[in-house]
Order: structure tokens, then sequence, then C-alpha cells
């Protein structure tokens, strides 16, 4: 099973950008993000069931958007209102009982 995440890049402070995850040989029930600044911990940011089910942190309410395209197993999060805080490596994130999987990830820089 494979996680390929695509669409990270360099956009100034209220910019925005989407990001691209397509599972490759599974489906899983939760897919999503979590994002990892330097020196920090990794840590949520989207998730969604295949339910439909969304959670978001905090810091990103209103201002994300996750979605999932179950025919092409594809997560994607839109990034609108972006600040420099949200400079990161983000990781796409895949749940299915038992296993969790996690793709290579994709740098997201914002520029103030």
């Amino acid at each position: 099973v494979q996680l390929q995440a695509s669409g990270g890049g360099l956009v100034q402070a209220g910019g925005s950008l989407t990001l691209s995850c397509a599972a490759v040989g599974s489906s899983f029930s939760i897919m999503g993000w979590y994002r990892q600044a330097p020196g920090k911990q990794r840590e949520l940011v989207a998730t969604k069931t295949s339910g439909g089910t969304t959670n978001y942190a905090n810091y990103v309410k209103g201002r994300f958007t996750i979605s999932r395209d179950g025919a092409k197993n594809t997560v994607y999060l839109q990034m609108n209102s972006l600040k420099p805080e949200d400079t990161a490596v983000y990781y796409c994130y895949g749940w299915r009982a038992p296993y969790t999987s996690w793709g290579q990830g994709t740098l997201v820089t914002v520029s103030s």
C-alpha cells in the first residue's frame, strides 16, 4: 500500500494551495493530513472518514477543507488564507484497521 502525496510548494501569506494524496493498493477507513514543522512534533491537520465525518485541528478551521474522492481513492486538502506558521512538511495519512500508512511528505512553505 502506498500513499502518494503532491501539491506542496512556496506561497505567499494569504495565498492558497491544494494538496493531493492518492492511495495505491488499498482503501482506507480514514484518510487525512498531519504536518511537522521544523523542531516540532507531528500534529493533526485534518481527517475524513469514508463515511464523511471530518475532524479539523482548531488552528485550521475555517481556512482548510479536506475532501475525498472515493472513486479515485484520493484525499485532498484545500488550504486557504495560509500563514507563515503553516510552513511544515505535510504528511498524508491512511488508517484501515489495524494498519496505519504514511505518505512521503510534501513541503509547504508560506512566506511573509
